[in-house]
């Protein structure tokens, strides 16, 4: 003969109420309009010495040795962190060991001006 199972019965589980909403555990990061640098960042770390890179000009692999990073990672970082976070006029040139990109201090660059243009 085979027995049914009995459902066990549970009382409803109360859900705890939501108290406080928490922070976030990114650090805000600003940038000195007059010079472009990074002002509130903590020196020393990666993101301060590629932007630092990238105000003298570098190439991808320089900042791969520098970074420890792979070629898809420091696109990522290029084109999200420098060019959309920090709203900074990213250009890049072709050089004799490859694509040399570089910081402009330019505010008002066409280059900028395209992307706001686009995004409306």
């Amino acid at each position: 003969m085979t027995r049914t199972k009995s459902k066990r019965k549970t009382a409803p589980r109360s859900l705890p109420a939501k108290t406080t909403k928490r922070k976030s555990s990114r650090r805000p990061v600003t940038v000195d309009a007059s010079s472009g640098t990074l002002t509130k960042a903590r020196a020393g770390t990666k993101n301060a010495k590629v932007v630092a890179m990238l105000q003298e000009g570098a190439t991808i692999t320089a900042i791969m040795a520098a970074t420890g990073w792979q070629q898809h990672s420091v696109r990522g970082f290029l084109a999200g962190v420098v060019r959309k976070k920090l709203a900074l006029n990213l250009v890049s040139e072709r050089g004799p060991d490859g694509r040399i990109y570089r910081i402009i201090d330019d505010v008002g660059a066409p280059a900028n001006a395209d992307r706001v243009t686009q995004a409306a």
